[in-house]
């Protein structure tokens, strides 16, 4: 596990903020969770920030991208996206060990049981509702707009991503999965005609990765931004339906926990919701929510190859390695395929 150095840290942090504080009051909480860039909280004096850092060891290029993150969250400042105030990016990999950016922390509720317990229905059902605009108003915003039309290749978004995320797969050194494998074959025969469609897609878009007001079920931040890029604004919507795809124990979905009587809309409901706020686009097909959960099996794929190599950004990686072949047979089942 990343360790760190807050003596190193509060050296950085005197440069920055008024006062010197020594290392003992620097106050630093790791937050669990995430498999990717390992993430704190930082408290000194009165300011309460969040760093997040590229983990230790060999990572693949362009994975863990800490500068991607922070530049994609600077620009979305004074849209209506919700994102954290960046505070600085530092790309010297000296200091910490690795790149790392430090943002301002905000008070919200992150859930990370899809099902919501404890949650009144009507919440539930908001809450749900409040995503799927988030979502619209993010893919709303023109990338030339906000200086980001450089931040990807648009155009050819799928085929260029079931390229990387197979050769990713291809490269892993851990076992084959059958499913997975017949993705692979299937996928690039099934890509839509290409639309014209382009948007900052989140890559990651999903309950998890979103905070919502303290009391309200309302969305107040964007979080975990590591796999952003310009691409299709289907591909973030078919990754944000998967939890009515899969079950508790894959990664938190909502099969087989009677959600439906708890206030949830269907995933039907979300996508109107999405589609009544988002620009013009294309229905979701199947190919879309398969998409989306074979790149999630890929994901989880290299998190189990992190695990093994001990570098994971989280102790509960090595157990959440088999999930790259329930998503797989998901996709399939997905794409009409899981017969």
């Amino acid at each position: 596990m990343s360790a760190l150095d807050t003596a190193a840290l509060a050296r950085w942090l005197d440069a920055r903020l008024p006062g010197t504080v020594g290392p003992e009051a620097l106050q630093t909480q790791r937050i669990g969770g995430g498999q990717s860039n390992p993430t704190w909280f930082v408290d000194r004096g009165g300011d309460r920030l969040v760093l997040r850092r590229k983990p230790d060891g060999e990572i693949l290029r362009g994975a863990h991208a800490v500068e991607r993150e922070y530049r994609v969250q600077q620009a979305l400042a004074g849209t209506d996206v919700p994102v954290p105030h960046m505070r600085w990016l530092e790309e010297d990999a000296t200091i910490l060990g690795t790149p790392f950016y430090v943002m301002d922390r905000l008070d919200g509720r992150v859930f990370g049981d899809a099902a919501l317990p404890g949650i009144a229905p009507a919440d539930r059902r908001e809450i749900y509702l409040d995503m799927a605009r988030a979502l619209a108003r993010l893919h709303a915003v023109r990338p030339d707009d906000i200086g980001l039309g450089d931040f990807g290749r648009p155009g050819n978004y799928f085929d260029r991503q079931i390229t990387r995320w197979s050769r990713q797969y291809a490269a892993s050194p851990g076992p084959r999965i059958a499913a997975l494998d017949r993705l692979v074959d299937w996928l690039p025969g099934q890509v839509p005609a290409e639309d014209g469609a382009v948007a900052i897609a989140h890559g990651d878009f999903r309950l998890g990765n979103l905070m919502f007001h303290p009391t309200e079920p309302r969305v107040i931040a964007v979080l975990d931004w590591e796999l952003s890029t310009l691409g299709h604004p289907l591909a973030d919507l078919g990754y944000c339906v998967m939890p009515w795809r899969t079950a508790p124990e894959e990664y938190g979905g909502l099969l087989g926990t009677g959600w439906s009587e708890g206030g949830i809309p269907t995933e039907a409901e979300f996508v109107a919701e999405y589609m009544a706020h988002a620009r013009p686009t294309a229905p979701l097909q199947p190919f879309h929510v398969a998409f989306a959960l074979f790149r999630f099996a890929v994901i989880f794929v290299g998190i189990a190859d992190r695990a093994r190599a001990g570098n994971a950004a989280s102790d509960e990686a090595e157990g959440l390695g088999p999930l790259a072949g329930c998503f797989a047979r998901r996709a399939l089942e997905a794409a009409g395929l899981d017969g």
